[in-house]
């Protein structure tokens, strides 16, 4: 696969973006409790406009994942607080798993909240996502139970933590 760089998704990769994420998504399973979470997942010019949008590229511009940095407050926001970084939609394309990328992306999150000055990065994920919460932990998250949620009944989300 070759090296891996993690920068700021481009307006011309947007389509692109919103596809790999709900090929990824789709791909796992995970629309099944929500299925209009889709139009959410595919529109990335919208999280763009709201958050930092950051993807994985190889060497030669191939597109591997990405991932939605999000402050408290604003519109994508779900369960930060003050002082917090909060990320979503974290996906890596389907042929490019166990290569490395949801960890150079989840380590490019931390970089981002450590440049705006958060003391904590948070994010939900689903009970399912084991090999996630297993790189998550890897990097020093720990659950949060006190903020997990339900956005839609019967569709429980597990919140983590690290402290920066």
């Amino acid at each position: 696969m070759g090296r891996v760089t993690v920068r700021a998704a481009r307006p011309e990769e947007y389509a692109e973006v919103g596809a790999l994420t709900l090929a990824a998504y789709e791909a796992d399973g995970l629309l099944v409790a929500d299925p209009d979470y889709a139009h959410e997942l595919a529109d990335a010019a919208s999280r763009a406009s709201h958050a930092d949008l950051l993807v994985a590229v190889t060497e030669a511009g191939e597109l591997l994942g990405t991932v939605t940095v999000v402050t408290p407050g604003t519109p994508l926001a779900e369960i930060s607080r003050e002082g917090e970084v909060e990320f979503r939609m974290l996906a890596t394309a389907p042929h490019a798993r166990g290569r490395g990328v949801g960890e150079a992306l989840t380590r490019a999150v931390l970089a981002r909240a450590r440049e705006l000055g958060a003391r904590r990065v948070v994010m939900s994920s689903l009970d399912s996502m084991k090999s996630a919460h297993r790189l998550y932990e890897r990097l020093g998250f720990k659950r949060l139970p006190e903020r997990d949620w339900e956005p839609v009944a019967g569709f429980w989300l597990r919140a983590y933590s690290v402290d920066l």
